[in-house]
């Protein structure tokens, strides 16, 4: 268990570096780092590979093979063969926003409320994780190596937002060997944490139809849209078929000129399931209504483009959930863990019985959008509770036994 004085030295930490922790926010949110903007990415990726090498970090940085995203940024601290559990830490560096956006929406403060892209998506649960490792480091006496773990590995991923397409095969292959991970996307608006997630494929449904004049010949036509449009609402009838499922056609792409019979059409589709086999059954659905489209002569193609399992709360989650739950207590504040429907990396580890928890970073909400928000207060304390978490776990021998009782 962490003691008192501890808690407060890690308190008294993260409160004193406050300040360079807002210094380093805005200078992450002025930087474009859209995923598909990999110049930003990659400048966020040099610091934050610089951070965790000073803080003792071995840092690897794998590139993207296609040259068309960011590096991941990956930092071991090696600690000593079988003294505590291993431990996984996620933070992603992209944000959704296109270039130019930094500079339409710069980093302010204003009335305790931090905004900018990226601000809480999650450019402070990134710092947070660095300024964590940091507060661990002066309790330890100057070294995290000197904790009782036998290995942090921080991975800084660049692609999350487009559902972690290079960056997940380096997490596998680190949540391989791992006793628990902590994700630090931000805390939920209310303060709560995050122990599930909704699984998710984002579906393309091409759709070939026959062109033809749509005044002279139309009988001759295979409209691609009104195979579409059945399509479209076919899909939006999934929405709660099985508990949780959400379904949305989000894009829908067809024709060129209204005189043309429309012989091709595109649909972008989004599915969401809280279990995986309703996933699954989902998905299924999905496809059974492409193979068999309204239209008669049409085809329909489907095609997954991301896709991530659920972050089902596993049963060892729980034990991680009751950490945070009472460290939080001890700093004075009440939080709870909570299920969400966008996903993270959380719903690769947790898919590979890694017990995961999210949410770790400080208080915003709005993400995605311009209004997206930070609550300057809730830095200090949720930093410390990351910090503190992680002592925690290092020295609870339930964690520590996981491995030998056929855990990971």
């Amino acid at each position: 268990m962490v003691a008192a004085d501890e808690l407060a030295e890690l308190l008294a930490s993260v409160r004193d570096s406050l300040p360079a922790y807002l210094e380093d926010l805005r200078r992450f949110v002025d930087i474009d780092c859209g995923s598909y903007t990999p110049a930003g990415v990659d400048q966020i990726g040099r610091w934050t590979g610089e951070a965790l090498a000073a803080l003792g970090g071995r840092i690897e940085v794998r590139p993207d093979p296609t040259g068309r995203l960011g590096a991941t940024v990956m930092a071991t601290f090696e600690g000593r063969p079988g003294a505590g559990p291993r431990i996984l830490l996620i933070g992603h560096m992209d944000t959704v926003f296109e270039a130019g956006t930094a500079a339409e929406r710069p980093f302010r403060i204003e009335d305790g409320i931090a905004t900018g892209p990226g601000v809480t998506d999650m450019k402070s649960g990134l710092l947070a994780g660095i300024y964590a490792l940091a507060a661990l480091r002066g309790v330890a006496g100057g070294s995290i190596a000197d904790l009782p773990f036998e290995r942090i590995v921080f991975v800084a991923n660049p692609d999350e937002e487009i559902g972690s397409p290079t960056s997940t095969p380096h997490i596998r292959e680190v949540a391989a060997t791992t006793d628990a991970c902590f994700v630090l996307e931000c805390a939920r608006a209310n303060g709560d944490f995050v122990s599930a997630r909704k699984g998710m494929a984002d579906l393309r449904l091409d759709i070939q139809g026959r062109a033809a004049h749509a005044g002279v010949e139309p009988e001759k036509g295979r409209s691609a849209v009104l195979a579409g449009a059945h399509l479209v609402t076919a899909i939006h009838d999934l929405n709660g078929r099985w508990p949780g499922v959400t379904a949305n056609v989000g894009v829908f792409k067809a024709g060129t000129r209204p005189n043309i019979v429309a012989d091709r059409a595109t649909l972008e589709v989004d599915v969401r399931a809280v279990a995986g086999a309703d996933l699954d059954a989902a998905i299924a659905a999905v496809e059974a209504l492409a193979a068999d489209p309204v239209v008669a002569d049409v085809t329909v193609t489907v095609e997954t483009m991301n896709s991530w399992r659920p972050m089902e709360k596993l049963d060892r989650s729980s034990r991680l959930v009751e950490q945070v739950v009472a460290t939080a207590a001890r700093l004075g504040f009440a939080t709870s863990d909570a299920s969400t429907g966008g996903a993270s990396d959380a719903n690769t580890t947790s898919g590979m019985g890694v017990p995961s928890i999210d949410g770790l970073g400080p208080i915003g909400g709005n993400d995605h959008a311009p209004g997206e928000y930070l609550l300057v207060d809730s830095i200090v304390p949720r930093t410390t509770l990351l910090a503190a978490l992680l002592l925690e776990v290092a020295r609870d021998p339930v964690v520590a036994g996981w491995r030998a009782d056929g855990g990971r």
